[in-house]
């Protein structure tokens, strides 16, 4: 039996949208296959995503970036937890190298560690990772002209390379990443239940039913001053305790997040590779505040405006609710055709030749 393990990024959902279809795909295609997964992104999150059995491992080998909220960066904390990782850095590598041996994989796959890359081919395993992003980019755009910067770029740097890297589109050019491979959109299509989600929320088939989703970083939005706007409904998450009849929490209607992301009229959102791709293939329309000097955003939100109904808000109007005009605009607009999951299959294609 094959065995694969898997590293999933827990810096938003962003991560686990792009990898699980990938490993439903090669399910099909390799039965028999087992998956450890180490993230520490929720079991059930993993769960609802990811469709065939594997055993977790709830531990993180990246942190990404420390974040405020879903939109500002702390520097200084993830300046600090950099050279914390790398203080010893080879020695990492080397109990990592050991649980892997001992887990007895064959390959490993990670979304967008890099710590598994070095310590998989200290291991002498094959290797690959995939992504819109990595931190080696991330870490020389906002830590490059430090003092301390340069070995510390330089082992992330050399892990990525150390691995082929599939870039999934769209993403970042990651030039610096000479074992690159180009592959299409990621994403999952949803079950279209309009009617059916309006009649969980109270509405009829002429609302607007608008999902607020923020990528998986808890950042609490002051909707209780949002206006009232006639025959449009709100999903938000629980955490934010909603006490108004045009408030529907995401987790009482307990349905797949693809299939509220395309049963939806619109997602308020910020740039993120999950919900701005899989918005697009199911055809929601896209308002989104851009994240506070974050690279990745700018490929992102190129690729969604050719691809998708869209239109930026600023953090003001996303703080007060004051968006409905541009919500009317955007949704008045001709749906462009749908971009397709091409980047799912060749991402397994390419995982089952790692693997036999």
């Amino acid at each position: 039996m094959l065995h694969l393990f898997v590293d999933i990024s827990a810096h938003g959902f962003g991560h686990l949208a792009q990898v699980a279809p990938v490993l439903n795909r090669l399910a099909e295609q390799l039965p028999a296959i087992q998956l450890t997964l180490r993230s520490s992104l929720p079991l059930d999150r993993l769960r609802q995503r990811i469709h065939t059995p594997f055993a977790h491992i709830a531990a993180a080998s990246d942190f990404g970036y420390v974040m405020h909220d879903a939109v500002t960066l702390d520097l200084p904390a993830t300046a600090a937890a950099y050279r914390a990782a790398h203080a010893d850095f080879p020695a990492c590598v080397a109990t990592d190298a050991q649980l892997l041996t001992k887990l007895g994989v064959d390959a490993a796959l990670t979304d967008v560690a890099y710590l598994p890359l070095a310590s998989a081919a200290q291991a002498g395993l094959p290797t690959l990772s995939m992504c819109s992003l990595n931190w080696a980019d991330l870490f020389l755009h906002y830590f490059g002209t430090e003092a301390w910067a340069a070995p510390i770029h330089a082992e992330i740097l050399a892990a990525y390379c150390s691995a082929h890297f599939l870039r999934v589109t769209p993403g970042m050019p990651m030039e610096a990443l000479d074992k690159r491979i180009e592959i299409g959109p990621i994403g999952t299509m949803g079950l279209a239940r309009r009617s059916a989600l309006r009649e969980k929320v109270g509405a009829d088939d002429t609302a607007h039913v608008v999902m607020v989703a923020l990528g998986g970083i808890p950042m609490r939005l002051p909707i209780e001053h949002w206006p009232v706007q006639e025959n449009t409904i709100y999903l938000v998450p629980a955490a934010w305790q909603p006490a108004r009849a045009d408030f529907h929490t995401i987790e009482t209607i307990n349905w797949p997040f693809v299939d509220l992301l395309r049963s939806v009229d619109a997602v308020v959102t910020k740039p993120g590779y999950g919900t701005f791709a899989e918005a697009a293939g199911n055809g929601t329309a896209v308002l989104y505040q851009r994240r506070e000097d974050w690279p990745e955003q700018t490929y992102l939100i190129d690729w969604l405006q050719a691809n998708a109904r869209c239109a930026e808000i600023s953090a003001d109007a996303l703080s007060s609710g004051d968006f409905t005009r541009t919500l009317d605009t955007v949704l008045a607009a001709a749906v462009p055709p749908p971009p397709t999951f091409s980047g799912v299959e060749q991402a397994a294609c390419h995982i089952a030749r790692l693997l036999v």
